[in-house]
């Protein structure tokens, strides 16, 4: 039973001490019914004497088995079953003999137990060591099975975390090529101050994206500071070609939604609307509580004023663009099916992306 292990179990996080205290709490009850059955039938105080021999017997051999079970266990099933049938009918004749060895010996002198008592001697035996080899594997395949689940629990949360980490730091390689390249041209144009400034915001995004857990959560007022500090390097390059506006409600504010969540909807329409266009584009995002109490729920929607889907140059679709179908199974990653994540596709004007998540103020459980 080396096996053991039960999770917040402190009692089976020793494994050899769990089995050496069922063990002998096991044996010590045979041993007191044994004796008790012994003495209420009459049979005196010597019939205690081949009793604890019977015992000390069943003691030894079950841990003869054990070891040998231990080894069985993790072994192709024919073979566990095969040899396990074939050490219990060897221990069952082995107990049989020392115990009525010990009986004819010790309590009844010169009297060997023939035919049908010693064969029921053979079956209360064998039915004895096949109720511990029973307990033995049942328990064992149990604790196997916990272990698995427990490892396969560990491996998904890491598979999930692996994902989450993949999709969030899925940030679009022009957006720091063009940061990087704003910022050599303001030095070639000897605008330290400037190219200090953008170069100072850029270092703290970055340090926000890298710093956070990658299943990490943040208020919407957090996650509104983050966009304002992207866009602010985005700002220095458009200048007034990018018009930013945020309307979140101030009731919204402390909702958690996963971090970074938003930035690829604004990079999205900083792309699309902002660059094509000479005049550039205003780009709103606006957050309110929707729903009553016990059922509330956080509204967000991301919108631009450049061309829309039919409009202009070509925007990713809701299943093909890749900084949507991030937002959308990291949405599916944090909520599972609780969630809404739509195109706004009806718009008179520009694009637009609105999303619906359960209003938490606590970090929510990621789901499977």
């Amino acid at each position: 039973m080396s096996v053991f292990k039960l999770r917040s179990e402190p009692f089976f996080e020793d494994k050899n001490r769990a089995f050496w205290i069922l063990q002998s709490a096991g044996w010590s009850g045979y041993f007191v019914l044994r004796t008790l059955g012994g003495l209420a039938n009459a049979m005196g105080l010597l019939f205690v004497v081949p009793t604890a021999l019977t015992t000390a017997t069943g003691y030894s051999l079950t841990l003869l088995m054990a070891s040998a079970y231990r080894r069985l266990i993790r072994q192709q099933p024919i073979i566990t079953w095969g040899v396990s049938i074939v050490i219990l009918v060897l221990a069952a004749a082995c107990f049989s003999s020392i115990e009525t060895w010990a009986h004819a010996t010790f309590y009844q002198p010169r009297k060997m137990p023939e035919g049908i008592e010693f064969f029921g001697a053979i079956l209360l035996d064998f039915s004895l060591l096949a109720a511990w080899s029973a307990l033995y594997y049942g328990i064992n395949f149990f604790l196997l099975l916990e272990e698995q689940s427990s490892r396969v629990e560990r491996l998904e949360s890491q598979a999930s975390s692996a994902q989450l980490a993949m999709l969030r730091y899925q940030l679009n390689p022009h957006f720091l090529f063009n940061t990087l390249n704003s910022i050599s041209t303001l030095v070639l144009l000897k605008e330290t101050q400037r190219a200090n400034a953008m170069l100072s915001r850029l270092s703290s995004f970055l340090r926000y994206t890298l710093a956070n857990e990658p299943s990490g959560y943040v208020s919407l007022a957090q996650e509104v500071e983050t966009l304002k500090l992207y866009l602010d390097i985005e700002k220095m390059r458009f200048e007034d070609r990018l018009r930013a506006h945020f309307d979140i409600d101030p009731a919204a504010a402390s909702a958690r939604l996963p971090s970074l969540l938003l930035q690829p909807l604004v990079e999205n329409a900083i792309k699309y609307a902002v660059t094509p266009l000479e005049e550039g584009a205003d780009i709103s995002v606006e957050a309110r509580l929707i729903g009553v109490d016990g059922d509330r729920r956080v509204l967000i929607t991301v919108t631009d004023t450049g061309p829309g889907l039919n409009d202009g140059p070509v925007r990713p679709t809701y299943s093909t663009g890749v900084g949507l179908a991030n937002i959308r199974d990291r949405l599916a990653q944090a909520y599972g099916a609780d969630q809404r994540f739509e195109v706004q596709t009806e718009r008179d004007e520009g694009f637009g992306v609105m999303i619906e998540i359960p209003f938490q103020t606590e970090q929510p459980k990621e789901v499977a």
